[in-house]
């Protein structure tokens, strides 16, 4: 008999999380959403909800055990979350995304059915490889070992048939940020000259490619990192520059493709 759909979503109450909770809802799967707060009108079908600071390691523990007697063992977990709070960053985003992040897939792996053939996904960024200096250091050292976690649990937990992989995008429109992006057009407008697929990322688009990765069309996928950025990150950094400069018209390559050296 095929096992019921059951989905846990972590940090699913807002952002490309809760487009993501939605989404699969609406799919039929049963829902488990953790996060911090529960949001008002939260009320979707097959959804339960569950509020947790997920770097209390004793009140995640506690909480997932109700996941599992209330909703059964989940086939799919995409873990969405990140640090929010004040203080110290570092302490803060390596309890949150890496701590929380291995207690969690530990225990799926602990509690999974054999036969459902589980999905991980963890949401990390580019920031993994590239970096955004508006982020602080433990917001890079956190993305980039998700990345790793990733590769280690895929080859750990396939003997289980169990596949991990992680989804990295820049800036996401969501919707308690499209209003922001709205007021700014000439923003929005800057990501769309800089990225080659011209527009910005969506939560909606997350939530497709997570989907994709928990479905059975992904089946022999596992270990991977699915960059979802437009193609921005492929751009060559003094190229992407120039274009945004005055330089963007003086060539810099002779005919033939040898460099000219006038700059």
């Amino acid at each position: 008999m095929t096992p019921r759909q059951h989905t846990l979503v972590v940090g699913g109450t807002k952002g490309a999380g809760r487009t993501f909770a939605s989404r699969v809802a609406a799919a039929g799967h049963h829902v488990s959403v953790l996060g911090r707060t529960t949001p008002a009108g939260a009320g979707m079908p097959l959804t339960r909800h569950w509020a947790v600071d997920v770097a209390d390691r004793a009140a995640l523990d506690a909480v997932l055990g109700d996941v599992w007697r209330e909703q059964g063992a989940p086939t799919s977990v995409v873990l969405f979350q990140r640090y929010r709070g004040e203080g110290d960053t570092w302490a803060g985003e390596l309890a949150t995304a890496l701590t929380a992040t291995r207690q969690v897939i530990e225990w799926a792996a602990a509690h999974a059915d054999p036969k459902a053939a589980a999905s991980i996904v963890m949401i990390a960024s580019t920031a993994a490889w590239l970096i955004a200096t508006e982020q602080p250091v433990g917001y890079h050292v956190a993305k980039a070992a998700l990345v790793q976690m990733a590769r280690y649990y895929a080859v750990c937990l396939g003997p289980a048939s169990i596949r991990v992989n992680v989804v990295s995008s820049g800036t996401i429109v969501k919707d308690e940020s499209r209003s922001f992006y709205e007021a700014h057009p000439e923003l929005v407008d800057l990501y769309k000259k800089i990225t080659p697929l011209g527009r910005m990322c969506t939560a909606s688009d997350i939530a497709d490619v997570v989907m994709f990765l928990c479905g059975p069309e992904a089946s022999f996928i596992t270990g991977q990192n699915l960059v979802v950025d437009g193609g921005l990150s492929l751009r060559w950094h003094e190229s992407l520059a120039r274009d945004l400069s005055p330089l963007h018209e003086l060539p810099i390559t002779a005919s033939g493709g040898r460099t000219d050296r006038r700059l």
